[in-house]
């Protein structure tokens, strides 16, 4: 029992056809790999521009209580 050329055949495109879909689901799996790591790209430098806001923010407040405990405690004396 052998195989004949028509099965061959018939396999090879079966087979090419499986190599195809599978190349393209890989294609289509690095362009969302691609688009969410310039998504994620984007969040960082997002978040590290609040995280300085936030700090500057944070230090300017401290200023003013020093400024203000400095003021009160000058009219006081």
């Amino acid at each position: 029992m052998g195989l004949f050329v028509e099965q061959v055949k018939e396999w090879q495109v079966i087979s090419i056809q499986a190599h195809e879909i599978k190349l393209t689901e890989n294609r289509r799996a690095d362009k969302e790999l691609r688009e969410a790591r310039s998504k994620l790209r984007e969040l960082e430098k997002a978040l590290r521009r609040k995280n300085k806001a936030l700090a500057e923010a944070a230090a300017l407040l401290i200023l003013r209580e020093k400024f203000n405990a400095l003021w009160d405690n000058s009219e006081e004396g």
